[in-house]
């Protein structure tokens, strides 16, 4: 099995997302897993601008020197594409990272 795994947050729920990102967090910290890639899609672009908590965890995951993948067609459409940026998360078209990365062995986990 895999120890290397893929966090998209798609969820508009703050405490669901909230819990995904503690996992993440954790997992990245402790060494739970060989690797930890992280991205926000959907609903949950809106909900990392409003939520001062998902906020917090992203800076302790960003902390840990990795780097955060919103998507781009979302945050366009939305309207929250330099928001997003310039809470230092890159704002990109994701699908194909997101095949590659399954593709590459990630375990993707949905929140």
């Amino acid at each position: 099995m895999s120890s290397k795994i893929l966090v998209i947050i798609s969820t508009g729920d703050p405490s669901k997302a909230q819990t995904g990102m503690m996992y993440t967090v954790n997992a990245l910290k402790n060494a739970w897993m060989e690797d930890v890639k992280l991205f926000f899609f959907g609903p949950a672009e809106a909900t990392l601008l409003q939520d001062e908590r998902l906020q917090h965890l992203l800076e302790e995951y960003q902390n840990e020197g990795e780097s955060v993948v919103a998507c781009k067609i979302i945050a366009d459409r939305d309207g929250h594409a330099k928001d997003i940026s310039a809470l230092g998360v890159q704002v990109q078209y994701v699908g194909q990272q997101i095949s590659s990365l399954i593709q590459d062995g990630y375990v993707p986990m949905v929140w």
